[in-house]
């Protein structure tokens, strides 16, 4: 497609695309002749993504490409952004996108490299062999971030909180994400086109994201309250979970 349709699908003007293009956010178009510049769905949905994390997370073009370089942000970024990143980095560069180096982690989460070691034994990450050092995946780099503030809030080894307690947290995660997907493709098989479908899985995981976070903290409180006046009758490892069926 020429940048009028590239325009179109994305609602977003020709100077902004260009500027994405001068940052490495989006990938050059194909360029057949000196003067004529071709655009891919690629070069939609990565724009679109850039569009998102702007918007939804407040993140700043800098911010953007310092993350999906590895760089990392001194700003707090919501979980639900790194999937959009990944997927941004994807079509940046034609595969996954660069891992982040561990060893870039050290200075703010000194125990990252352990804490990333415990995290792949469990199952909930994946360690990347580079020329540079053990890496991780930017959705990974995130989570071993995220054990890192743990750290630093007090939940350390002190009071016995290492991340090999996560594991639970590894089977909850596979649980829900199972739930949704069986709901969701038995709900829009037959009834929405798979661009649509797409479109809907994008808006829908950060609101669920943040909705289930609240259902969480609601039970948390509710849990400490029982734990405390002594009429909890339940062990969180004693339970176990079985995949609901979908009406």
């Amino acid at each position: 497609m020429k940048m009028r349709e590239l325009e179109d699908r994305t609602g977003v003007h020709r100077e902004t695309i260009r500027v994405y293009l001068r940052e490495g956010l989006i990938p050059e178009p194909a360029r057949p002749r000196k003067t004529v510049a071709e655009y891919g769905e690629e070069h939609v949905q990565a724009i679109l993504a850039v569009r998102r994390l702007q918007r939804e997370n407040r993140l700043t073009l800098a911010q953007i490409k310092a993350i999906i370089d590895g760089e990392g942000t001194e700003g707090r970024v919501e979980a639900s952004a790194f999937d959009q990143l990944e997927q941004l980095v994807a079509h940046r560069v034609g595969e996954d996108g660069p891992p982040v180096i561990i060893a870039s982690l050290l200075d703010r989460w000194p125990y990252a490299a352990q804490d990333a070691r415990t995290l792949a034994s469990i199952g909930i990450l994946d360690i990347i062999e580079t020329e540079q050092g053990d890496a991780l995946s930017i959705t990974c780099a995130q989570l071993v971030r995220i054990w890192g503030e743990m750290r630093q809030a007090g939940f350390d080894q002190r009071l016995n909180y290492t991340p090999d307690i996560l594991g639970f947290y590894s089977q909850a995660a596979d649980f829900v994400g199972r739930w949704e997907a069986t709901t969701f493709l038995t709900r829009v098989d037959g009834h929405v086109a798979v661009d649509d479908a797409a479109i809907m899985v994008e808006h829908a995981l950060p609101l669920m994201l943040d909705f289930f976070g609240l259902l969480r903290q609601r039970a948390f409180f509710a849990h400490v309250e029982a734990i405390r006046a002594g009429t909890q009758t339940d062990h969180p490892g004693d339970m176990t979970m079985a995949l609901p069926t979908v009406p």
